[in-house]
């Protein structure tokens, strides 16, 4: 099974393409938008990543869910299996390449705290990016359950970083 698309060497172009669609996003939300966030490895310069923009939205409260869908699918995401309690997922592909990634939680969600922790951690250390980045082309190599198991075998490496980090769970 591939995972949703190749890991590639990190470009600058990912940031622009995150601000791109930072301003399409917003029409989506309304007044429950608080702070909306470029995530994941894309957003983490020098990291090789999937070339897949995951956009972090912190709402207010998780309201008018039908409009957001409807607004969101016309911007071509599709709605996914929510990842947790409130933590609702969206994703667009073009063709069968995954492009961008959609995180929609409320304010103060676990899934906030550990994105945004993560991330930072890995934009202020270049061992542990160092370290993250061989793991990820080493779960890309030995795949053979997809998306799924790439990100469980990632999850301890992510787990321990936070709490080495000093960020409570």
């Amino acid at each position: 099974m591939a995972l949703t698309s190749k890991i590639t060497t990190y470009t600058p172009e990912w940031p622009q393409r995150y601000e791109a669609d930072k301003t399409l996003l917003v029409s989506a939300f309304g007044d429950e938008l608080l702070a909306m966030h470029h995530v994941g490895s894309t957003a983490v310069p020098q990291l090789a990543a999937k070339p897949e923009i995951d956009v972090l939205i912190e709402v207010s409260e998780h309201r008018n869910e039908a409009a957001r869908d409807e607004v969101l699918l016309s911007l071509g995401y599709v709605r996914g299996s929510d990842l947790s309690e409130g933590h609702h997922f969206y994703r667009r592909n073009v063709g069968e390449v995954r492009t961008h990634k959609i995180h929609i939680c409320r304010r103060g969600h676990l899934s906030v705290i550990q994105m945004l922790k993560f991330r930072d951690l890995l934009r202020n250390d270049a061992s542990l990016r160092q370290r993250y980045q061989d793991l990820k082309i080493e779960l890309e190599a030995t795949n053979t359950g997809g998306m799924a198991e790439y990100l469980e075998k990632k999850g301890p490496f992510i787990l321990a970083a936070l709490l080495e980090g000093g960020i409570r769970l």
